[in-house]
């Protein structure tokens, strides 16, 4: 076991953008504390992914609960601090994808109302400063500790079926912003990083996904997608002592996508 008192607690780590970071941050001397939500015939896969961290020297600790249930969230933070004792958590990043995907209008299709924006921007951007918040009150982040944040290109773009979660997205953004400005005093450095269209579970829940690949694949100068590994390897970026100066921006992490 990595003798190390370095820990990332990752919200929505067992699949995605959140697990590649899990991977990757266990590979360079961080432990690891996953919040996620997921089916029992889900777990299995799951516990495999978690294995292969372990066997690789880092500790993991997981909490199967809905990360945006206050009275969940708070018993959590409880375990957690309890787990961790004397030490900090270093990294702190929120990889939720919940929230609702459909169109505006449609004559055949269920459509947005009031709720579904609700339930999407409290879930994918107010979980952000709810949790922040909370590990803050409980004295559990570190002197020089981050926040990073996964957001899209949904923040400034109209896509079809993704208004709810393009909202939280701005939302997001806008949190995050407030973090830096507001939680500096505490050594809080808090970004967002902008993945480019990257094949995941929660893409391929949009309506259309194929098409938003394929576009994608068009405009990207890399003509690639972007995986979870290059997401990964931005969030390591961030957590080194040369990017302690970096905090309250969106860095676009894309392969030049974006640029057309």
């Amino acid at each position: 076991m990595k003798k190390t008192s370095k820990w990332v607690l990752i919200l929505g780590g067992s699949s995605g953008l959140g697990l590649a970071t899990a991977r990757k941050l266990s590979k360079h001397g961080f432990n690891i504390l996953i919040v996620h939500r997921d089916r029992r015939s889900e777990l299995d896969a799951i516990t495999g992914n978690f294995q292969e961290i372990i066997s690789s020297g880092a500790m993991l600790h997981n909490f199967n609960i809905d990360a945006t249930n206050p009275i969940k969230r708070d018993e959590a933070i409880k375990k957690i601090k309890k787990l961790l004792g004397p030490e900090k958590i270093n990294v702190f990043v929120h990889s939720i994808a919940k929230g609702n995907l459909k169109p505006m209008v449609d004559e055949n299709e269920k459509v947005l109302v009031n709720q579904d924006f609700h339930l999407t921007i409290d879930a994918m951007a107010v979980s952000l400063y709810d949790w922040v918040k909370s590990l803050i009150d409980e004295s559990l982040f570190a002197k020089d500790s981050r926040i990073i944040a996964f957001t899209s290109e949904g923040n400034t773009k109209a896509w079809k079926n993704y208004g709810a979660v393009s909202a939280a997205k701005a939302a997001l953004e806008a949190i995050m912003r407030n973090i830096a400005l507001e939680f500096a005093y505490k050594g809080v450095k808090a970004n967002c990083i902008q993945a480019g269209v990257t094949d995941t579970k929660s893409l391929n829940m949009i309506p259309n996904s194929d098409n938003l690949k394929s576009e994608s694949l068009k405009r990207n100068p890399n003509k690639r997608l972007t995986k979870p590994e290059d997401i990964a390897n931005a969030t390591y970026l961030l957590t080194m002592d040369e990017a302690k100066w970096i905090t309250g921006t969106i860095i676009k992490v894309d392969g030049g996508e974006s640029l057309q």
